[in-house]
């Protein structure tokens, strides 16, 4: 009877790591793999293995362990920060803004380019990072983009269609031109670098990038370089607004 006790305990090694506030569980599948993780002492990198909370897992050598509490952050990313959890150009890294309040090991949902700035959300719950993170999620993200020179004609227009460069295709979910400089942009997809590589395609050269809002999470008053908790209300309307939602298990 307590074996089966025990046995209902164990759960798969990267969901494991994922709740330990390690990374997304994508990306610890990934850790495990490359044989960086150890269970009691032994490399483990097989995907299927089952731990315990009575189990003594390390990763790199330094033993982890499940999390206390789930924390959500929105951050107010400035541009020149990489969005990693350790550089090897040694630029800033944005998580390193929150080591001031937070002890926990946070990682980012998703990324914003280095000399892009705006909202970021930083946290240590692993299947809340994939499920907004994932393409199927369709959460909008939206960017406020400024040029150095008048925008081209219709290429809100263009981007809204759909635009192939380099064989790549983008599209955006909207685009609206706010000035002569400025265009409001939507996207659900993300794919790395879009809004840069069409803008570039077009002849238009971005002077700010900057991202709004991530799904009903907004910027509002959130000064560059701060950041605050997202409420237990925000968090549950997030992983409402994934398609690929089956349950929040908040």
């Amino acid at each position: 009877m307590q074996d089966n006790s025990q046995e209902k305990k164990q759960i798969r090694l990267q969901a494991f790591l994922a709740h330990c506030g390690l990374a997304s569980r994508r990306a610890c599948e990934n850790i495990i793999t490359d044989g960086r993780v150890s269970v009691n002492g032994k490399i483990v990198n097989e995907l299927g293995t089952k731990v315990s909370e009575n189990d003594v897992v390390c990763v790199d050598g330094k033993q982890i362990s499940l999390e206390k509490r789930k924390i959500y952050v929105l951050l107010n990313k400035p541009a020149g920060y990489v969005c990693t959890q350790n550089d090897e150009k040694d630029r800033p890294v944005a998580v390193d803004i929150l080591k001031e309040k937070y002890s926990e090991r946070l990682y980012n949902v998703g990324r914003l380019d280095m000399f892009s700035r705006g909202a970021i959300i930083f946290t240590n719950d692993g299947d809340f990072a994939a499920k907004l993170s994932h393409p199927s999620s369709e959460i909008e993200k939206e960017y406020l983009v400024e040029t150095s020179y008048p925008l081209p004609e219709g290429l809100e227009n263009r981007f809204t269609r759909g635009i192939r460069v380099e064989g790549i295709f983008y599209r955006a979910k909207s685009a609206q031109v706010v000035n002569s400089h400025k265009m409001k942009v939507v996207l659900v997809e993300g794919k790395n670098r879009e809004i840069r590589r069409v803008f570039s395609d077009a002849g238009a050269a971005i002077r700010s990038l900057q991202r709004v809002r991530i799904g009903n999470v907004k910027l509002e008053n959130l000064e560059e370089g701060k950041f605050r908790e997202l409420s237990e209300k925000e968090v549950k309307e997030l992983l409402s607004l994934c398609k690929n939602n089956i349950g929040s298990g908040i």
